[in-house]
């Protein structure tokens, strides 16, 4: 069952904003999607190179965000907007009642709030750093021969 979140904001950020606002739980697919898609990662190591939090965010809300007032005050545009976007309480009540209806992991939650340059969370293979040296361990000492293959045909 889809989790909904009714929250009302009076009019102390401006009458634009006061209303009733309906959220409701986002899919997993949904969530790991937007994600991933402000999210670049490194090709090789697959560590996090940068990440757009704000994007991130504000997609979250809008993709929960099923009811607002009438003058439809909440978009996407606002939210990223630097300069005509929301007041800064607004956007951090509506991030508190997304990420709690979603129910973001604190892992998530540091994700979302810390730089990217964080330890990673990607273990490497114990394999891994013996890959170069597999070669040397073939090689053939002085005194054995080399083995031969019979081939019955």
């Amino acid at each position: 069952m889809i989790k909904t979140e009714v929250f009302d904001l009076d009019d102390r950020f401006g009458k634009e904003y006061a209303g009733h606002y309906v959220f409701k739980e986002i899919f997993w697919a949904k969530r790991n999607r937007i994600l991933q898609k402000h999210t670049k990662y490194h090709p090789v190591s697959g560590q996090v190179v940068s990440s757009d939090y704000v994007a991130i965010q504000a997609e979250i809300i809008i993709a929960s965000l099923h009811g607002q007032p009438a003058s439809k005050p909440i978009t996407l545009e606002k939210l990223l907007s630097e300069e005509e976007g929301i007041p800064y309480e607004v956007g951090e009540q509506l991030s508190k009642v997304a990420n709690a209806l979603n129910s973001m992991s604190q892992q998530e939650k540091r994700f979302l709030s810390e730089p990217s340059d964080e330890i990673s969370q990607i273990k490497q293979s114990p394999s891994l750093g013996s890959a170069k040296n597999s070669s040397a361990s073939q090689q053939s000492s002085p005194n054995s021969q080399p083995e031969k293959l019979n081939n019955s045909s």
